[in-house]
């Protein structure tokens, strides 16, 4: 028998401590008295905590249970998945801080204000549970903590409960643990099987959401409903602790913060690593007094704002990361011995209730540092030479609108502009553009959102260097270094449904312009419909129900004449895309333009184009987190339907089905030789278009353009050979890598896959060191060409901006009757760059419009 199995036979006889599930006291604390009356789990689920998955449905039945039976607990849907799945949140206190709740809130937010006195209100900790649905102590870890904040009686807990108001969301992740449990419950047996190659040990999707966005990304970008509806109560109470559990290797340990010291985002005090490290002296002594292993200050980071740990700390918050090894399936080999699933989500229980005794202990320090945290903002915000920004997005008052969103989520105050403004050379005008002011409580997240941050003090990080949003975003916007003037602050600006009126009645026939951000949703509406419609190839003058206006490439015609659907149909329509896409919809009075513009019935000026469909690549090889993000993009914001398939299961596909093949980025996106020749035939003979990004796009231009994989390999260096020490390797590795930063480029308007775009300057994120080689045949191939010095924001080597500079980030070339799009990078990368986002969706459309040169180059 080996030692592992010796081990569990022991374990299984009660001989050692239990390791798949006990009854509630295996996670009450032995020196509390528990109120026989509130349900234990096992009464509910018929199972103890950990020996077996619990579903989304179970906890939140018993959950609820628990909270409406409690005058200490309330509970609230806050918001919904993707699969229409309840997110849970509960305030926890004692029953005479429930009768007041309000009070104790809006005091709490007061006393933030440096100008009001301060305050000396309970402490306001918050338990993040769940983000990772791959992670399931750190979710099921919020049961054994509501049954005891409910059933636990004595004179300790309720004077915790008397000092404290304790903020759990259970569960962050709903859809993606409810996919890890179903799996878990898939591979399940009746007796452990604990060897790590176990199917039920291995579900890496489950870790995202529905459309395989890591959550845990999103307290920054809030893209996802889930992400949204957590922050909007996080800073409805603005927690000054913030716990955050997840797992990591089974191989490893317990982790939990300070992190590592020398990976501090600049925006984040000192003094908070201080109070964090006092909170962690309540971990050690639970850890010790249990002989557990644990780590800590290592590994993990607070650089990147986005993540949940993080993200508290430039809001005024302590942010506590807990990682601890996973028992995967519920019990597995490690290098230090069993790890089982019921003994992760006591640690992760146990663990939740030192961070309030923390919290608690140092009250009244927590406080002041959160509001000298504010006090310090508002005197850097009168410090600093930057006094606000100005923004606008020309053309696309949705993609305005989306930014204005995200502002508010992150309870930054905006105002509309109020008179005409001149910076950084451009008008910005009222009506149509808005300003920051930095003179406000959120003055770090600003800086947060706004900065271009290009140097560091190490460049090793755990995620993306940069992320300066209205880059991400492509909008037109300055910093204002001048003082503000109350004359050019409007009214403080809320976003709001972007909707258009309908028409008038066309005789002719009607134009939307392209630059708007769900013109293409409304362009697949017609083609969906049957109705023909017709891409402007060039800037057209058009007469229209409002004057003559000048309407950019990508513009669509949707003529009146030769349709299959009848002209108040089509009319009805234009007006619910009005409507309803946000997309302003202009009725045609003559096919007549001006000058040298093309008439709307030229067969070059005005091309016909039709309705996409898109096959999707994704597994074997191919990232997940890519796949998703144009997964989300297409069907969810755009309304596309896209067929998902794995890259391994081509073998008997109708290829005549599809117009489109996406093949993202990932470690492995080859292809078997028969399917790469069906492809090649597909696009070349079929006239399908290919859109690759990263890897993918790398491996097209070596399979369908004839690149010698090793041309551009550089020779070997001579000269002495180098020696470094062995602890340098982490640093000296990262010396030329791309920590996920944003890059300028050139973008030529005049390409298909350029239409929308109201200028040539495009910023694109970029995380991959590889460059696409220049078509030497193609002139014209190249759509977005670096700049000579692209870095704008994050880091990358001097080495790395020297390869990158002047090298194609997007190249579109014909293959045959079809098209090959390929982007160096991702241009849908967690659902933020609005920009690039563009470029992918006119390849989606505009593929098929791009000509071959027929010159000598």
């Amino acid at each position: 028998m080996s030692v592992f199995r010796s081990i569990l036979a022991l374990l299984v006889l009660g001989l050692a401590s239990p390791v798949l599930a006990e009854p509630i006291g295996f996670f009450q604390l032995s020196d509390t008295r528990y109120n026989p009356s509130v349900p234990a789990p096992e009464d509910r689920f018929g199972f103890g905590v950990g020996e077996r998955p619990v579903r989304h449905d179970q906890m939140v039945s018993y959950l609820t249970e628990i909270a409406q039976g409690s005058d200490r607990i309330t509970v609230e849907t806050i918001g919904y998945t993707h699969e229409h799945r309840p997110i849970l949140f509960f305030v926890v206190t004692s029953p005479e801080n429930q009768s007041r709740i309000e009070d104790i809130r809006a005091a709490h937010l007061a006393q933030l204000d440096p100008a009001a006195a301060a305050g000396n209100g309970p402490a306001i900790v918050w338990l993040n549970y769940g983000v990772h649905g791959a992670e399931p102590s750190g979710m099921d870890a919020a049961i054994p903590m509501l049954y005891h904040l409910a059933a636990a009686e004595g004179a300790e807990i309720e004077q915790t409960l008397r000092d404290s108001v304790v903020l759990i969301t259970a569960v962050f992740n709903p859809d993606g643990h409810n996919r890890r449990a179903s799996l878990v419950e898939m591979f399940g047996s009746d007796i452990a099987v604990t060897d790590p190659a176990h199917a039920q040990h291995n579900w890496p999707s489950a870790r995202t959401n529905h459309y395989w966005f890591d959550l845990n990304r999103q307290w920054l970008l809030q893209t996802q409903p889930e992400s949204q509806a957590w922050l909007t109560q996080w800073h409805h109470w603005k927690p000054q602790v913030s716990a955050d559990f997840h797992e990591m290797g089974t191989d490893a340990t317990f982790y939990f913060h300070p992190g590592e010291p020398r990976r501090l985002n600049p925006l984040i005090p000192g003094r908070a690593r201080e109070l964090t490290r006092n909170i962690a002296q309540h971990h050690i002594g639970f850890l010790d007094q249990e002989a557990r292993l644990y780590t800590t200050e290592e590994g993990f980071d607070n650089f990147y704002v986005g993540k949940g740990s993080t993200y508290p700390q430039v809001n005024g918050s302590l942010g506590i990361l807990f990682e601890i090894g996973s028992a995967r399936g519920g019990l597995i080999e490690s290098n230090h011995g069993l790890v089982s699933h019921g003994d992760n989500v006591r640690t992760q229980f146990r663990t939740g209730l030192t961070t309030i005794a923390g919290a608690l202990a140092q009250r009244r320090e927590i406080a002041a540092y959160q509001r000298q945290f504010f006090a310090d903002a508002a005197a850097s915000a009168g410090r600093d030479r930057t006094r606000g920004y100005v923004f606008s997005a020309e053309g696309d008052p949705a993609r305005l609108n989306l930014f204005l969103d995200l502002l508010d989520r992150h309870d930054v105050t905006v105002h509309a502009l109020a008179r005409d403004l001149r910076a950084d050379g451009r008008t910005y005008r009222a009506g149509e553009a808005y300003i920051v002011p930095m003179q406000q409580r959120q003055y770090v997240m600003i800086r947060a959102l706004f900065d271009r941050v290009t140097s560091f003090e190490e460049n090793v990080f755990y995620d993306v260097s940069g992320w300066t949003l209205p880059l991400a975003y492509d909008l037109e916007y300055s910093a204002l270094t001048g003082n503000l003037s109350a004359q050019s602050l409007g009214e403080v600006a809320r976003p709001g449904n972007i909707a258009f009126s309908a028409p008038p009645v066309s005789s002719y026939g009607y134009v939307l312009r392209w630059s708007d951000y769900y013109a293409p949703r409304a362009l697949y509406r017609l083609l969906d419909a049957d109705i023909r419609v017709r891409i402007a190839t060039e800037t057209a003058m058009i007469m229209t129900h409002e004057g003559l206006i000048e309407f950019g490439p990508g513009t669509a015609f949707i003529p009146l004449v030769g349709q299959d659907v009848s002209a108040a149909d089509i009319h009805d329509l234009a007006g619910r895309i009005a409507a309803e896409d946000g997309v302003p919809v202009y009725s045609a009075t003559t096919g007549s333009t001006p000058g040298d513009t093309p008439d709307l019935g030229d067969r070059n000026g005005f091309r016909p184009v039709e309705r996409p469909e898109i096959l999707l690549l994704f597994d074997d090889g191919i990232s997940l987190y890519d796949a998703g993000e144009v997964w989300h993009q297409l069907d969810h914001r755009m309304q596309i339907p896209v067929t998902l398939r794995r890259k391994s299961e081509l073998a008997g596909l109708d290829w005549s089905r599809y117009t489109h093949l996406v093949v993202v980025g990932g470690n492995n996106t080859g292809f078997a030789g028969a399917d790469l020749e069906r492809i090649r035939d597909w696009i070349r003979d079929d006239g399908g278009v290919l859109i690759a990004s990263r890897q993918a796009a790398q491996m097209a231009q070596r399979a369908f353009f004839d690149l010698d994989e090793d041309a551009d390999d550089a020779a070997a260096e001579t000269g002495e050979p180098v020696r470094r020490d062995y602890a340098a390797m982490p640093v000296d590795d990262a010396e030329h890598v791309i920590g996920g930063a944003i890059f300028a480029g050139d973008l030529d308007t005049s390409h298909p896959i350029g239409f929308g775009y109201s200028d040539r300057f495009i910023a694109v994120h970029r995380n991959t060191e590889f460059v696409l080689d220049r078509p030497e045949d193609d002139p014209f191939a190249v759509v977005v060409e670096y700049a000579a010095d692209p870095l704008l924001s994050g880091y990358a080597s001097q080495r790395r901006r020297d390869e990158i500079a002047g090298t194609p980030a997007v190249i579109a070339q014909r293959l045959g009757r079809g098209s090959v799009v390929m982007f160096a990078d991702n241009p849908n990368f967690r659902a933020t760059f609005r920009g690039p986002e563009k470029m992918f969706l006119n390849a989606v459309f505009f593929g098929g419009l791009i000509n071959r040169p027929r010159g000598d180059y």
